[in-house]
């Protein structure tokens, strides 16, 4: 295999992307100028080196320069801002997620980003989403009165399997400690994702959550 399949190999493991759109990729890169590969080559670098994952909510978020000293380096500023509401939680399944709720100013809680969802059929659920410290996380949280969990997923397939099998998974928990979960209400229909709706539709949601 030369290089140029190579790269459209990994092209190919990009989300939403196939063969034909990879190859394009990989002519489009080939035409530009040489120095157009070399800033996007070191774009990619500098970004896996200034981008860090949040250990609290898991996001990620750009450190800025000088933070590393600093002792909150690895937590990110939603988390560390006290003034947000600490009762509730939103559990989202993407980045994207996250900032499309966050986009909309109407949500003042704090967030968990599950890293994915869970298929239909999935044999080992708990392997796809960041279970473990999703239920470390609401741990913590009920130390400060956490009262109401907001699961903010996808209304397609996945989405609806996602939240079935959450729901089961915090049972014990919920119960336990008196919390509400909820999800999202009116205004997201049938199919829809999360990263493409706009910010009028998701506060709709979240205003109509059940």
């Amino acid at each position: 295999m030369d290089n140029t399949q190579k790269l459209i190999e990994l092209f190919k493991e990009f989300p939403g992307i196939g063969p034909r759109q990879a190859k394009r990729f990989v002519y489009f890169l080939l035409n530009k100028n040489p120095a157009y590969a070399n800033d996007i080559a070191g774009l990619i670098k500098e970004v896996r080196s200034t981008v860090h994952s949040c250990d609290t909510c898991f996001r990620f978020f750009p450190v800025p320069t000088g933070r590393q000293a600093n002792g909150n380096s690895n937590t990110c500023p939603t988390c560390r801002d006290t003034n947000r509401d600490a009762k509730s939680l939103m559990i989202v399944s993407h980045d994207v997620d996250f900032e499309n709720i966050e986009k909309t100013k109407f949500f003042n809680g704090y967030y968990f980003v599950l890293g994915g969802t869970v298929p239909i059929l999935e044999k080992t659920p708990e392997k796809r989403i960041r279970q473990k410290d999703l239920l470390e996380t609401i741990e913590k949280r009920i130390k400060n009165k956490l009262s109401e969990i907001i699961l903010a997923l996808n209304y397609n397939p996945e989405g609806e399997n996602t939240l079935s099998y959450l729901t089961e998974v915090l049972k014990p928990l919920t119960d336990k400690n008196n919390i509400k979960i909820s999800t999202l209400g009116r205004g997201l229909s049938t199919g829809t994702e999360l990263e493409y709706s706009d910010s009028d539709t998701i506060k709709n949601a979240l205003k109509n959550r059940q």
